[in-house]
């Protein structure tokens, strides 16, 4: 069950400003119109969520957020209220959807100047706060992510933080912030924020692990059954995980 449903407290961001409320307004009613109560109670139960859902499948709620963040009439004019709207939409949040929507405008490409280091204290807010795999794996495969890339060095040493940290969820973004990086991961990053949770026992961790490393398997498998075999520490869930395509090591 996610440790908090709701965003209650976060801690303060770099941004301060006025939220777009015309926006999180739209969001609300659109979302609502659209809404399956009959399907919302089965995505409650598999998601196990304190949180209900107005009941939309990912490609309807794709298709009626997308006209509302591509309106100009709706747009952020600033950082500042980019990163306050997407705190309304989170923190105001009725219905799990709602977190949903706040995720899609912080990625949605119009902003993607301001997907940088300055935004990473926002992203680590809605991490702790969200505490569940859905919220937390789209924030730090795709946020977080992009950010790691442009911004290595400092971003490096952000998620070496991260991966010691008290929330299991910031330290499962620290693992999974370089899936879908192929080619430009950074190996010896990967290897430090997996190293300090190669013990936790968390199945979230451990499914972490296994994925991070599975994922970077498909660029460099010799790499990945190399560190396989050098830490007979690693769970047999993070070990199954990271042979998936391999195979058994030698």
């Amino acid at each position: 069950m996610p440790e908090q449903e709701v965003a209650r407290g976060v801690a303060p961001e770099t941004e301060r400003g006025e939220a777009q409320r015309e926006l999180v307004s739209a969001v609300t009613t659109a979302l609502r119109a659209a809404a399956d109560p009959e399907r919302a109670i089965g995505q409650q139960r598999y998601m196990k969520s304190s949180l209900p859902y107005f009941g939309l499948t990912a490609p309807e709620l794709a298709a009626t957020l997308r006209p509302l963040l591509r309106d100009p009439d709706l747009s952020m004019r600033s950082r500042e209220e980019w990163a306050a709207t997407i705190r309304a939409l989170w923190e105001g949040a009725t219905h799990r959807e709602q977190w949903y929507a706040a995720i899609a405008l912080a990625r949605h490409r119009t902003y993607r100047a301001w997907v940088d280091s300055d935004a990473m204290p926002l992203w680590e807010s809605l991490i702790r706060a969200g505490a569940w795999w859905d919220v937390v794996d789209d924030i730090a495969t795709h946020l977080v992510r992009d950010t790691v890339l442009s911004h290595p060095d400092v971003e490096g040493l952000r998620m070496r933080e991260w991966a010691a940290s008290d929330s299991l969820w910031v330290r499962r973004a620290a693992i999974i912030c370089q899936v879908g990086a192929g080619g430009r991961l950074d190996q010896a990053l990967l290897r430090d924020v997996i190293e300090p949770n190669v013990a936790d026992p968390d199945f979230f961790s451990r499914k972490a692990i296994g994925w991070a490393l599975r994922d970077h398997a498909r660029h460099d498998p010799d790499w990945v059954r190399s560190f396989v075999t050098t830490h007979p520490d690693l769970s047999g869930l993070s070990r199954r995980e990271a042979l998936k395509h391999l195979g058994p090591t030698t």
